[in-house]
């Protein structure tokens, strides 16, 4: 995708006006990028870059909401599409190298009113519990005695896990979370969120524990303790990915027999709903999830009326 967007002179200013001027993170960049050359293989399956965005029209444009379609592409993710595409050519417009917005006009398909899938309390315990349950059977299975890696890495698991559903934060503000961003006295941690705004997310006192031990192990194998030491490391001591935190998650899912589509974002959608069904205000829910918009947050009191709504059902003698 880099070697695309340097081919092409339109993307290549916008990747600079996105990162200069919009801060975006490299995570929203490589979204853009995507997407634009998503359709610049529709409109030019026969041609590599540099392209002529200027040609491209309304028609164009709607042939490839029609070809997403076919491909049985979501509706949220034909929206994001069409988002993408639409900004790109603002940029275009505002830079003189397109006269339209052909994407302006084009309307996304329908969303459904699919809710966010949430895990139970008594699902979350579970998960939490995976990784020493996963490593007494280990222990108890092994020969020799384990080395120190592991066991660094049972209690990066458990840190992570506890964070996540401790804040509600998402996948790559964990992966990005450096040891100055953890305050164990204060029990926050300041993650940097989209458009690199920063927030406080409280700790709770498992999640808190969790990450003095790790840390604490982290720095007797490997150092740190400096601003740019990673919170969550991998065994040769580097940042741990993204990638490799979802897969971490995949295996406790199996361990705990849990429904192992779940991602790391439900353990966000859990975190919201489960403080929204204990009695927490909507704005607070707003904040510490790092929302821009209430509208956002406010899926998740659906979600928290269904749960009444089964509650009520299971319960009533007349429901």
């Amino acid at each position: 995708m880099t070697r695309f967007a340097h081919a092409d002179t339109a993307i290549r200013r916008y990747v600079d006006y996105l990162q200069s001027e919009k801060h975006a993170s490299e995570h929203t960049v490589d979204a853009y990028c995507r997407d634009i050359a998503q359709f610049a293989r529709y409109q030019w399956p026969e041609r590599t870059p540099p392209f002529v965005w200027r040609d491209v029209d309304q028609l164009a444009a709607r042939g490839f909401v029609v070809e997403l379609s076919r491909a049985e592409m979501a509706p949220t993710t034909t929206a994001r599409k069409l988002s993408s595409l639409r900004a790109f050519y603002r940029f275009l417009e505002r830079e003189a190298m397109s006269t339209q917005n052909p994407f302006v006009g084009v309307r996304s398909p329908r969303r459904g009113h699919d809710l966010p899938k949430v895990l139970s309390q008594e699902e979350i315990s579970r998960l939490l519990a995976a990784p020493g349950t996963l490593a007494e059977r280990r222990r108890s299975a092994a020969k020799t005695k384990p080395r120190r890696e592991p066991s660094y890495a049972l209690l990066r698991d458990v840190a992570l896990l506890e964070v996540f559903y401790s804040t509600g934060a998402r996948l790559n503000e964990l992966a990005d979370l450096r040891e100055s961003d953890v305050d164990l006295l204060g029990s926050v941690i300041k993650v940097r969120g989209k458009g690199k705004k920063e927030r406080l997310c409280p700790l709770g006192g498992p999640a808190c524990n969790a990450l003095r031990a790790c840390i604490k192990e982290g720095r007797e194998l490997w150092g740190g303790g400096d601003r740019h030491t990673p919170v969550f490391r991998n065994l040769r001591g580097v940042v741990l990915t993204g990638r490799s935190i979802e897969r971490m998650i995949k295996k406790y899912l199996v361990e705990a027999g849990l429904d192992v589509t779940v991602t790391p974002h439900t353990l966000r959608h859990s975190f919201a709903t489960h403080l929204l069904d204990a009695g927490a205000d909507l704005r607070s829910v707003q904040e510490l999830l790092g929302h821009a918009s209430v509208s956002t947050t406010q899926i998740y009191t659906h979600v928290s009326v269904e749960h009444l709504k089964r509650v009520y059902e299971e319960a009533h003698p007349r429901a």
